[in-house]
């Protein structure tokens, strides 16, 4: 996992299966469970890394509660975790990963380090690509002498050197951890999003 502790909100509504998740991650992350959509909803926001959703649930279906999250626009990913067998509806939906049950532990482990880790990825691409616009920007404006007599433009070359390290590195270990899937997922989202 992670060094800091990452937050996650397990929601399911057969409660001995809940607590069997939350116990198999005690120790590795912050758990709060939630035993119907309404209290995911509740209990939801933006100290949360990680939802592990069931989809299948009386009352609020998870469907409808991810619908909800990603209208509060909450910054965290979600993997359905659901004895639903996935069809052609879920290529619109606005989950990071699927999983059907039933899940192992090393299944919830891995689909939490894989979430965690892409949510870095974005993170570290998204300052990347404003520190590149920056330093484009300042290329285009400024004479080779100007910016080679500012401190904070060497700053923002030797930032920018560490990031494309740090992507590179990134992408590396999502590709070796089976990450393949998940990231063409993430660029995926990311084209339908843009459209």
């Amino acid at each position: 996992m992670t060094t800091d502790t990452p937050s996650v909100l397990i929601v399911e509504d057969e409660p001995d299966l809940a607590d069997l998740y939350a116990a198999w991650l005690e120790g590795d992350c912050d758990v709060e469970t939630a035993y119907d959509g309404n209290e995911a909803l509740d209990a939801i926001d933006a100290a949360i890394d990680v939802v592990l959703l069931d989809r299948r649930m009386p009352g609020l279906s998870g469907d409808t509660v991810l619908d909800t999250i990603r209208e509060r626009d909450l910054d965290c990913r979600v993997a359905m975790v659901t004895a639903v067998e996935p069809d052609f509806d879920i290529i619109g939906m606005g989950f990071d990963d699927y999983l059907v049950k039933p899940v192992s532990k090393d299944e919830l482990i891995d689909i939490i380090e894989q979430l965690l880790l892409r949510a870095t990825y974005d993170e570290q691409l998204q300052e990347f690509f404003a520190l590149a616009s920056k330093k484009a920007l300042l290329d285009d404006q400024k004479t080779d002498a100007q910016r080679k007599s500012s401190q904070e433009y060497a700053e923002l070359r030797d930032r920018l050197a560490v990031l494309r390290v740090e992507v590179n590195d990134t992408m590396q270990e999502l590709l070796e951890e089976d990450g393949y899937r998940q990231l063409c997922r993430d660029i995926a989202n990311e084209s339908v999003i843009q459209e």
